[in-house]
């Protein structure tokens, strides 16, 4: 996909922009946890990705093979240390600015982020795998939306991560005018489609079918630390 940007296609461009848009916070984590404020955080990553997605900025960028995730990182940390000196900061606003980002937002869920110890890495990661499974749960209500049934979702999302709250299946089959039975089919349904977003949505940022298993093991394994 950097490969095909880098060359100019205007199919890489926008994936690259559209992957950048979605797992743009775990990169503002990363910055925040190198010391930065949240100001300084913002411009770094819109300065960063301004670089990255810029056809001329992308003539010098030799992705390897693997994981997006990684290849996104080793470019910030490259980014951190030769690009982007302390005295080489542009005004705030004064950068080229590509992505629409919630920094309020971003800012709030940063400092909801466990207090602990961690290695900016470490956050990093963690960020990723939780914004991960946000996008694939968002596009899952999507479809159910989409289907008028977005309020079945809500009530039966729980059963996804195994929190199924304080309804059981024949109190939300009464309150949708069907039965116990049709509402336990519905969460199998709903765990098999999510199975297969979430498996889709990683086929986006590893290189080969193979990665997959391997990098929902690693994304779960950073979320259970």
């Amino acid at each position: 996909m950097v490969l095909a940007a880098r060359h100019g296609e205007s199919s890489g461009q926008n994936a690259l922009t559209q992957l950048c848009q979605e797992y743009w916070y775990p990169l503002y984590v990363f910055v925040r946890r190198r010391g930065f404020d949240s100001h300084d955080a913002e411009d770094l990553t819109q300065e960063f990705f301004a670089r990255l997605i810029g056809k001329k900025s992308l003539q010098s960028v030799h992705p390897e093979k693997g994981k997006f995730r990684s290849f996104l990182l080793a470019s910030l940390k490259n980014f951190l240390a030769n690009e982007w000196g302390r005295g080489q900061r542009q005004k705030r606003g004064g950068g080229q600015r590509l992505l629409s980002l919630d920094e309020e937002r971003a800012e709030n869920r940063y400092q909801s982020e466990p207090a602990d110890q961690s290695t900016p890495e470490t956050v990093y990661e963690r960020a990723w795998a939780s914004t991960l499974l946000d996008l694939v749960l968002a596009r899952l209500r999507r479809e159910y939306a989409e289907n008028e049934k977005a309020d079945l979702f809500d009530e039966i999302k729980g059963f996804l991560s195994g929190d199924k709250g304080s309804s059981t299946y024949a109190q939300i089959g009464a309150r949708h005018g069907v039965g116990e039975s049709a509402v336990k089919m519905t969460v199998l349904r709903l765990r098999k489609r999510y199975g297969a977003l979430l498996r889709a949505e990683i086929a986006n940022t590893v290189d080969t079918p193979e990665e997959i298993e391997r990098e929902i093991r690693h994304l779960f394994t950073v979320l259970t630390k």
